[in-house]
């Protein structure tokens, strides 16, 4: 059997130089925001030369939509890695999909800090809105079609559309809320809270289907 053939040293030195920079990239979006941030507080960050970030991607802009690129595929890699590990049912993977926002590979102060960044601040929403418009609308499509199924099968007297709404919104507000308290702070809701917060409306929207006495 032929071996695969080795990844090249420049190729493999040039992705992992990339990724470092996005993630110093993410530190300081969490620290400074996205209008305030500089190349040079990027660079500063990895210690590494402006230079060596031009580089790679020619200018801040460029380097920014490549963090929410990188930001938004591994958020989508990781919510449909958790419906697909929850089987078949429709309760089982609407639940994984919804407590998949608060693991800890996606759900950290630093990521959450870049989040805002892009969300909240005018210079970074188009980049937010170009990027992201077709990966929000396929989560909040799963998240519709799941609820369809579980109306369908309890008979419970909702719209589809406003129980998948009220779940998004759910979760936005939950990333929203500890990112605007900060890492440390008294009200920080913490993962495990932000996963009985989830239970808890599953189980207030969909009762047939997750009994309270399991929240």
């Amino acid at each position: 059997m032929t071996s695969a053939a080795p990844v090249p040293v420049r190729k493999a030195s040039r992705d992992v130089r990339r990724q470092q920079l996005i993630d110093s990239t993410i530190r300081v979006l969490g620290q400074k925001g996205y209008a305030a941030l500089t190349i040079a507080d990027v660079a500063r960050a990895a210690g590494l030369s402006v230079g060596i970030i031009i580089f790679h991607f020619e200018s801040k802009d460029r380097l920014l939509a490549a963090v929410l690129q990188f930001l938004a595929e591994e958020y989508r890699q990781h919510w449909q890695a958790a419906m697909a590990a929850a089987g078949p049912g429709a309760p089982e993977r609407l639940s994984a999909l919804l407590r998949a926002d608060f693991d800890p590979a996606v759900f950290t102060a630093e990521k959450l800090g870049a989040w805002i960044a892009f969300w909240g601040e005018t210079q970074g929403r188009p980049t937010y809105d170009q990027i992201c418009a077709g990966p929000d609308a396929e989560r909040q499509q799963a998240t519709l079609k799941l609820c369809e199924a579980l109306i369908a099968e309890g008979g419970y007297v909702i719209t589809p559309i406003l129980a998948m709404r009220t779940l998004e919104s759910l979760c936005d507000g939950l990333w929203l809320g500890v990112a605007a308290d900060g890492a440390g702070h008294p009200g920080r809701v913490t993962a495990a809270e932000a996963n009985t917060i989830v239970k808890t409306a599953l189980a207030a929207l969909f009762p047939k289907h997750y009994p309270a006495r399991q929240v």
